[in-house]
């Protein structure tokens, strides 16, 4: 089933009222909201059912760790990361830790499954294209020094561990955890959260999103950004222990000759992508929710419109949406029923 942007908004302004005429007795218990910045990006912590006091202890400690993990993982500014990308290329041995080691392997397991469409490993494609900066410009590099980083095969199978000791047999291996490092920070911030019993909470680094219990007697309600505007194009319910990963053209990118080249590389060819607008997954259960929610979604957005299928069936991924360049909407039907869940009370229009 494939429906334009402007037909999925018009279900949806229908759906949207419905779930708040079902909900019956409203609680009295408050959300506190904490705001920031982390990562790139904007953050908000939303803590329901505490004391203003301890909502904002919880929310701090939450703080805290993203800040931490913001300086070990970044990938340009210095930093454990940065520390062990320069032992790689000068073909040294590393002394990590086993936080980072385990973050690693996890990462490599994704990028075998995906044939290595996920893959943190090309660093230096990602800085020769200047997306390792916070300040994105036009770029455009040679195709020699595309083919050169691209012939050079960066892969995080490459990586050799000694107990914590980190090294590579190839030395073009850079990592980037820019499409992972923020589902990681997800669990952190759930673990932190449910180790201090909050009754329900949800996390949201800048638009992934992770879910804790349920605000009273209704689960939260998060929306799905349309890539072309300020707005949204659809709501959904989400539950405990579920969590909403988007990967999409619209926040890191340049315009250059009239084409758009988005921070998500194909390590295939080294060239940016440029067919798919956006693609939102749901995951749910087990400690890694948050970490499957960003890194599932990247091989789908570089498969792009003609393969994501196949990519999800891979992956085990069964609740999934894409948006193409074109703005037509394409999803699977566990992610149409979903959506129909939210109000079962109204039906999606007929396929023209």
């Amino acid at each position: 089933m494939i429906m334009t942007i402007r037909t999925v908004r018009t279900y949806f302004a229908a759906l949207l009222l419905i779930p708040f005429l079902l909900t019956g007795c409203v609680s009295t218990e408050k959300t506190y909201r904490t705001q920031g910045r982390v990562f790139g990006t904007q953050i908000e912590i939303s803590i329901y059912g505490e004391s203003q006091e301890r909502a904002d202890m919880l929310s701090a400690r939450v703080l805290n760790e993203f800040d931490r993990l913001h300086h070990k993982f970044h990938a340009w500014e210095p930093g454990m990361l940065t520390s062990l990308n320069e032992s790689i290329a000068r073909g040294e041995p590393f002394p990590a830790d086993d936080e980072m080691v385990q973050l690693l392997k996890s990462a490599t397991v994704l990028a075998e499954r995906s044939d290595n469409l996920f893959n943190p490993a090309i660093g230096h494609l990602i800085r020769l294209w200047g997306f390792q900066s916070s300040d994105i410009t036009p770029h455009a590099p040679s195709p020699r020094e595309i083919k050169r980083w691209v012939d050079a095969n960066p892969r995080m199978s490459d990586l050799r561990y000694v107990g914590d000791i980190i090294s590579s047999r190839n030395k073009a291996v850079m990592i980037d955890l820019g499409g992972y490092a923020k589902g990681y920070a997800l669990d952190r911030a759930a673990r932190i959260l449910r180790d201090g019993h909050v009754k329900a909470a949800l996390i949201n680094i800048g638009g992934n999103v992770l879910a804790i219990g349920q605000p009273g007697d209704r689960p939260w309600k998060v929306g799905i950004r349309d890539p072309r505007s300020e707005g949204t194009i659809a709501t959904l319910a989400l539950h405990d222990n579920e969590a909403i990963g988007t990967s999409g053209d619209y926040q890191r990118y340049f315009m250059n000759g009239g084409k758009r080249h988005p921070h998500i590389i194909d390590p295939r060819t080294g060239e940016t992508i440029d067919l798919v607008a956006s693609v939102t997954i749901i995951v749910s259960g087990g400690s890694d929710v948050g970490l499957r929610s960003d890194g599932n979604s990247k091989p789908l957005f570089i498969t792009g419109p003609a393969h994501w299928r196949e990519m999800a069936q891979r992956l085990g991924l069964d609740q999934v949406m894409l948006i193409d360049a074109n703005r037509h909407v394409e999803m699977t039907p566990g992610m149409r029923e979903r959506m129909a869940v939210a109000a079962p009370i109204v039906a999606a229009p007929a396929s023209p």
